[in-house]
C-alpha cells in the first residue's frame, strides 16, 4: 500500500469539493480548480468527515504509481484553493528589469530583445516598484496562483530565460537560491625568468 496514497486528504473550512464521475472540482478563497483522475484509481469524498479517500482497484505497477500521485495532486488542489502558491524571483544585473502589463510578463535580461511570457488565467504577477528598492538591489517579483503546476512552470520558464551565471551572479534566480560562485581568471605572477 502506498504510504502517501492511503493518507486521507482533509478538507479545511471555506473549501468546497464536488466529485462527479472522475472529475474533481475544488473551490476556495484563493481560486477554483478542476481535474479528471485516471480510471485505475477510485476517489471518494466523505462529506461528514470532510476528507477525501484515494484507493486503487488493483496492485499492478501502474496503479501503485498512480495511487500516491493522485492523492498528492488532490492535496495540492485543496491547498492551492485555500491559500494559493507563491514563487518569488529576483533579477540580478545592471540594466536588467521586469514589467507586467496586460497579461504579459516582460524581462529585460541583457539580450538583443526583451523576453515576453504570457501569464495564463488564474496566475497573477506582482512586480516590486523600482522606487521601493535601492540602486544595488535586484528587481524582485512574485508569481501567485492556486494551481501549483502552473505557478512552478511559469517560474521555471522565466528562470530559464537567463539562468544565473557563476562568475558575477547575473541572471534570474529564485529568492533565497544560493549560487555557487567561481573565481575569475587568475593572472600568472610577473617575472619568472
Amino acid at each position: 500500500m502506498s504510504r502517501i496514497g492511503k493518507k486521507p486528504v482533509p478538507i479545511p473550512d471555506g473549501v468546497k469539493v464536488a466529485l462527479k464521475d472522475r472529475c474533481i472540482s475544488v473551490e476556495g478563497p484563493a481560486g477554483k480548480l478542476q481535474w479528471t483522475h485516471r480510471p485505475e484509481i477510485d476517489v471518494q469524498f466523505d462529506e461528514s468527515g470532510k476528507i477525501i479517500l484515494v484507493t486503487r482497484k488493483g496492485d499492478d505497477r501502474l496503479r501503485r504509481s498512480l495511487h500516491g500521485l493522485t492523492r498528492s495532486l488532490i492535496a495540492n488542489m485543496v491547498l492551492g484553493c485555500k491559500t494559493g502558491f507563491v514563487k518569488a524571483l529576483e533579477i540580478y544585473g545592471v540594466g536588467y528589469g521586469v514589467q507586467c502589463q496586460a497579461g504579459k510578463l516582460t524581462l529585460t535580461v541583457g539580450k538583443s530583445h526583451p523576453e515576453v511570457f504570457d501569464v495564463v488565467d488564474g496566475l497573477t504577477v506582482e512586480v516590486q516598484t523600482p522606487q521601493a528598492r535601492g540602486e544595488t538591489e535586484p528587481a524582485r517579483f512574485t508569481i501567485k496562483g492556486a494551481d501549483k503546476q502552473a505557478v512552478g512552470e511559469l517560474a521555471a520558464r522565466v528562470r530559464k530565460s537567463r539562468p544565473p551565471e557563476p562568475y558575477k551572479g547575473k541572471g534570474v534566480r529564485y529568492a533565497g537560491e544560493h549560487i555557487r560562485r567561481k573565481a575569475g581568471k587568475a593572472f600568472a605572477g610577473v617575472g619568472g625568468g
